[in-house]
């Protein structure tokens, strides 16, 4: 699901030929990579959740600025809120030091399941009672 910061996925793509990981990223390529757009990428700078330079008024993203994205999109993808992103952000620590943040995206995950499996069994339930509705009218047409 998610791809953790620091796992070397990303070297490990481009070794497959596509050369050296840039150090740096303009909005408009990593726009273009992820697949949304530059006021996107604004949103998640001013909520604090990226931090790129500033060369006049061009934005440079770092490889942690690309790193951190793909969590926030992967996130989001799943239901989770900016504060548990933030959260699991903010925790972040290279190494063995990193443990902390792992088992917190397990837990998130978890709790996300959970909520994901009880609005599957209220949804099933609804869908129950409308099939019901429907035999009920239908026999007394």
């Amino acid at each position: 699901m998610f791809a953790l910061m620091g796992d070397g996925s990303d070297q490990k793509v481009r070794a497959a030929g596509a050369g050296p990981a840039p150090e740096s990223f303009s909005i408009t390529d990593l726009a273009r990579e992820y697949g949304v757009t530059s006021r996107t990428l604004r949103f998640y700078e001013d909520e604090g959740l990226i931090h790129p330079t500033r060369r006049g008024m061009t934005r440079i993203y770092s490889r942690a600025d690309h790193a951190r994205l793909g969590w926030i999109l992967r996130g989001r993808s799943v239901g989770f809120t900016l504060a548990d992103i933030r959260e699991l952000l903010d925790m972040y620590a290279p190494g063995e030091a990193r443990r902390a943040q792992l088992e917190a995206a397990i837990a998130k995950s978890r709790e996300r399941i959970a909520a994901l499996e009880g609005q599957r069994a209220a949804i099933d339930a609804t869908i129950a009672e409308l099939q019901d509705f429907c035999r009920t009218v239908e026999a007394r047409l």
